[in-house]
């Protein structure tokens, strides 16, 4: 695992760490997702969840007071309460709160059955953990999906974010999504952030948590240092 700050930009601090997978040899998350199989679909979610937690408390997550958001696959989850066993005694194992886990639905990954994802996300809240949707407004992730599917937060797709400063169609609809998420009390995450271009609009905007380059690359077994284009926490726009 690889770990990437999630910063909120008011404190200045580490709102969560999401836990990104990696190879042996290094490859991406993109990579190693291609050898998952629906053979090896439920065993390959289990060992990330256990690897996510055991490398982030090695690493020294606990003592930061940051979540940790692990992506998961919800095609491999046949029950959430039965799914969720392995991940609720590895976290008891090491120490690791349950309730600063948010699991989070990952590279846009098909829903075959979105009632069976509901109850998922229904049952991950009753126990306390915070579920979110990533790579929103790209490939399966948009508002269809949301429709039928509310979270806790919400992750901005990067192709929204790039050249965000440049484009006015493009602040116009990240406009719009804040004001949506906001009305329905969901948390917005601007993921992807490469500029101090793209970070001073997005804070102009509202974006209160960020999470990209610009800010901190991920750090493979560690938790990697951050930092704020003007290096100090800054006040949104009113």
């Amino acid at each position: 695992m690889a770990f990437q700050p999630i910063v909120d930009i008011v404190s200045g601090e580490v709102w969560a760490y999401e836990a990104l997978v990696r190879g042996r040899d290094g490859q991406g998350a993109g990579q190693v997702l291609k050898s998952v199989t629906p053979e090896n679909r439920y065993a390959f979610d289990q060992q990330c969840r256990v690897a996510a937690i055991t490398q982030a408390v090695e690493a020294g997550i606990v003592a930061t007071g940051a979540r940790l958001s692990i992506n998961f696959l919800p095609n491999a989850v046949y029950s959430p309460l039965a799914c969720i066993q392995l991940t609720l005694r590895t976290a008891a194992a090491v120490g690791f709160p349950t309730d600063r886990l948010i699991f989070e639905f990952t590279e846009n990954e098909e829903m075959v059955d979105t009632r069976h994802v509901g109850e998922i996300i229904d049952t991950y809240r009753r126990m306390g953990f915070a579920t979110a949707l990533d790579d929103f407004g790209a490939g399966h992730a948009g508002l269809s999906l949301l429709a039928r599917l509310q979270t806790d937060v919400i992750k901005l797709d990067m192709e929204l974010i790039r050249g965000i400063d440049a484009s006015r169609p493009r602040r116009m609809i990240v406009e719009g999504l804040l004001a949506l998420f906001a009305r329905m009390g969901i948390t917005t995450i601007a993921e992807g952030i490469e500029t101090v271009a793209e970070y001073r609009i997005l804070r102009e905007m509202g974006v209160r948590y960020m999470q990209g380059y610009l800010l901190a690359r991920p750090g493979f077994r560690t938790l990697p240092a951050h930092i704020l284009p003007e290096g100090e926490p800054l006040r949104l726009s009113a």
